[in-house]
């Protein structure tokens, strides 16, 4: 009898639909750039083994990724518990950014030091790239042993580091960013504080972000307001694709007078383009919130957990777009994405209208 490997095992369409709740976290932690997850999200839609899901999250922060070998046990977990080329969340930036200031203010950097490593912060992308910037301070959390083929664990950005510090000394400072998509830069500090009162991380942006508040958008009321909006700023109703969360929107439509080209947006209260223009074809098809019953779908949302049969779950993600598989191929349609704090997932696909489709509950 021949053996199939665990990774060679087909995957069902729930194994997809739990993949993509790991995902959308993911996302939401800043993990993953919009790029990425959009990448991500569709490679999942059509991965058909374990395995192939399995590469799609084998990077991440998850509770099942906690002391995952890094290759053959020669590279050991971080104080974490995860691999170090685990990807870093927004808090795990802050939290270095935290010991930067600290050691900054204790005379362990000098100024120009602190300042391109605070530069370095915003580019960093893996655990093993924030311990880096902090494995050498005093009260820094262990570093994690950079994974097999790299060559001297601070190689990489503490060259930067030294190259740029001695720019800044000479006022030729000069930074090469990666091409991971960006996120937003720390400006830099503008005067050194006294040694006994460190600068706070948060100090270093000067202006206030303006926070809009908007309902949960995964709602009867949030998908309303969400409608009004879109309307308001693009002048139609018109999408490829929309995702809504709780708490912000994402959307890909066509350029405004321009259908060949394509753009994301993400919404939290207002629209900002993520990305720029790409290539569109024109008779890709789209989906018309005009058409959507605001009204059914949020009371489906509300049911959600019941029809996606999840303990005490909730609603973690509502999609719009036109379906590509069997058997709503060609079909706009409206899915419903339910989880819980056990990772239990399940999820459903509506009409326009509000009927129910097609589900996919939880087989726990």
């Amino acid at each position: 009898m021949s053996t199939v490997f665990p990774g060679r095992l087909r995957a069902r369409d729930i194994d997809r639909a739990e993949t993509a709740t790991v995902l959308d976290g993911a996302y939401a932690e800043g993990q993953l750039g919009a790029a990425e997850y959009h990448d991500r999200i569709a490679q999942a839609r059509a991965a058909k083994t374990l395995g192939e899901l399995s590469e799609l999250v084998a990077d991440l922060q998850t509770p099942h990724a906690r002391r995952v070998r890094a290759g053959r046990g020669a590279a050991a977990a971080t104080a974490s518990g995860y691999p170090p080329g685990t990807r870093a969340r927004t808090a795990d930036r802050d939290a270095a950014g935290a010991v930067l200031s600290r050691a900054f203010g204790e005379g362990q950097l000098a100024e120009d030091e602190y300042r391109v490593r605070a530069e370095l912060l915003a580019d960093a992308v893996t655990l093993d790239d924030l311990a880096e910037l902090t494995a050498d301070l005093q009260g820094a959390r262990p570093a994690p042993v950079p994974p097999p083929g790299r060559s001297g664990g601070q190689g990489r950005y503490f060259a930067v580091i030294g190259a740029a510090a001695l720019a800044v000394a000479f006022g030729t400072f000069a930074l090469v960013q990666r091409e991971a998509e960006p996120r937003p830069a720390v400006p830099p500090v503008a005067a050194a504080p006294e040694p006994a009162a460190p600068m706070p991380y948060a100090a270093l942006n000067e202006v206030e972000p303006l926070v809009i508040p908007t309902p949960d958008l995964v709602t009867d009321a949030g998908l309303a307001h969400f409608v009004d909006h879109y309307r308001t700023e693009f002048g139609d109703t018109v999408a490829d694709e929309i995702t809504l969360f709780p708490a912000y929107a994402r959307v890909t439509r066509a350029l405004p007078g321009q259908p060949n080209r394509k753009v994301t947006y993400t919404y939290r209260g207002g629209f900002h383009q993520d990305s720029d223009p790409t290539t569109r074809s024109v008779d890709t098809p789209t989906v018309d919130l005009a058409a959507v019953d605001t009204a059914a779908i949020g009371a489906a949302a509300g049911t959600a957990a019941a029809t996606a049969r999840v303990p005490d779950g909730v609603v973690s993600m509502i999609e719009l777009d036109v379906q590509s598989s069997d058997p709503l191929e060609g079909r706009p349609a409206v899915s419903i994405h339910v989880g819980n704090t056990f990772d239990e997932s399940g999820w459903f696909v509506l009409s326009p209208a509000g009927e129910v489709l097609r589900v996919w509950p939880f087989d726990g």
